[in-house]
């Protein structure tokens, strides 16, 4: 069906509203953690992966980060493997590793790299034992106060739960370099050549402030952060979310993801985004409009 006047004027709004944008952000990183609804609703992840190919088409650098918990979750029960959590993390003994491995290299990656490469994209995926791109050491864990008696922290092992140590850019470069879009499977590796589970926010973020990226975004089930009234806050500087911390605004679940973008632009990412993934097109949104679908946080106030 032939577009309309109306509707063939509204794509050119659409696209010379975006072009300025295109244009401050050709040749830019953005590393882009992919999660939630939008990973398994197969509308967000057609939407998602078409975001993502067109980034790279008109000249930005996307890098995908995934998760895959309820995957990994999903496998377990099935292998009648129980799913155990302490302060949030999953417990992941050598079975549960090797399930880890199993879905978040295999499936999970493979997936959105076909999603990427079947609407037009080039993307290779790699895990963080890739040219030992995420080199990782052991995770402690320590829990206050678990019982009145303790007059230290108790330290808790939580098995092949890791942290970053070290992001070896030269395999990320070089497979942007050669004009691929990386999706990578935050699996580290130890010196003696061990296995770690690492989160994949973290590991998103941890990129981002090694490239110097122009964008982190964490995508999520929820519409963005939002103060004690429930209104959805953006333009956020640093020192404005260090506040909503400190007054107990941020807590719970939110409170890690936001850390973690935190970190990023006092490291130098020129800003970090908690964008709602449960909107179709929402990186693009984000990317490209003024409005976005979610949380921004920069160093400084800024309109995007």
């Amino acid at each position: 069906m032939s577009l309309t006047l109306n509707n063939a004027m509204n794509v050119a709004n659409v696209l010379t509203e975006a072009l300025p944008y295109i244009q401050r952000f050709i040749g830019k990183t953005i590393i882009v953690k992919f999660g939630g609804n939008a990973m398994v609703d197969e509308a967000l992840q057609n939407s998602f992966a078409r975001d993502i190919v067109l980034m790279k088409l008109v000249g930005m650098n996307p890098i995908v980060v995934h998760g895959g918990g309820p995957q990994i979750g999903t496998l377990l029960d099935k292998l009648n493997i129980e799913s155990r959590f302490v302060e949030g993390m999953r417990v992941t003994d050598s079975a549960t590793m090797d399930v880890v491995e199993m879905v978040l290299g295999g499936a999970v990656n493979k997936q959105i790299v076909n999603l990427i490469n079947n609407h037009g994209g080039k993307a290779i995926g790699i895990t963080g034992k890739d040219g030992r791109l995420i080199q990782a050491k052991k995770l402690s864990v320590k829990r206050n106060n678990a019982s009145p008696e303790m007059s230290a922290p108790e330290i808790i092992d939580i098995g092949h739960v890791g942290e970053v140590a070290k992001i070896n850019i030269s395999v990320i470069n070089t497979l942007i370099s050669s004009d691929f879009i990386p999706v990578i499977a935050p699996i580290g590796v130890g010196d003696s050549g061990e296995s770690y589970n690492i989160n994949a926010d973290l590991v998103a973020g941890k990129i981002a402030e090694v490239l110097q990226a122009e964008k982190l975004m964490l995508l999520t089930n929820v519409a963005g952060l939002q103060n004690k009234e429930g209104t959805v806050l953006t333009g956020l500087t640093t020192q404005q979310v260090d506040e909503l911390i400190a007054d107990g605004t941020i807590y719970g679940g939110m409170l890690p993801k936001i850390r973690c973008a935190l970190d990023a632009v006092k490291c130098g990412v020129a800003s970090a985004h908690i964008v709602d993934g449960r909107v179709n097109h929402a990186v693009l949104l984000e990317v490209f409009t003024n409005e976005g679908v979610g949380t921004l946080i920069t160093n400084k106030k800024t309109s995007n």
